[in-house]
């Protein structure tokens, strides 16, 4: 399989919302990502640090796919850091 890394993050987005991630305030998300570059980067601190913009990353009442969830991060090239941190801010349901 083909590396997915200069995919744009619209994909990426895709990804995890498939696999049963609820993003809150996704239209903020996306305007604050199309702005950058390096939209992997902004990415992870808005995962981090978005609930002051109402940016927040849940699992759908009827649960997360979190193999997928880990498919979207690998094939995306993020950091296994920030994949278990996302994860697992998933299970805490921040």
């Amino acid at each position: 399989m083909g590396s997915l890394s200069d995919e744009s993050f619209d994909q990426f987005l895709d990804f995890l919302k498939r696999a049963g991630v609820v993003i809150s305030n996704e239209p903020e998300l996306r305007e604050r990502l199309a702005e950058v570059q390096r939209w992997r980067s902004a990415f992870a601190t808005l995962a981090s640090n978005g609930r002051p913009l109402g940016i927040r990353f849940e699992g759908r009442s009827d649960g997360v796919n979190e193999a997928e969830v880990c498919r979207a991060f690998d094939q995306f090239e993020f950091p296994q850091s920030l994949r278990t941190a996302f994860a697992a801010s998933l299970k805490a349901g921040h």
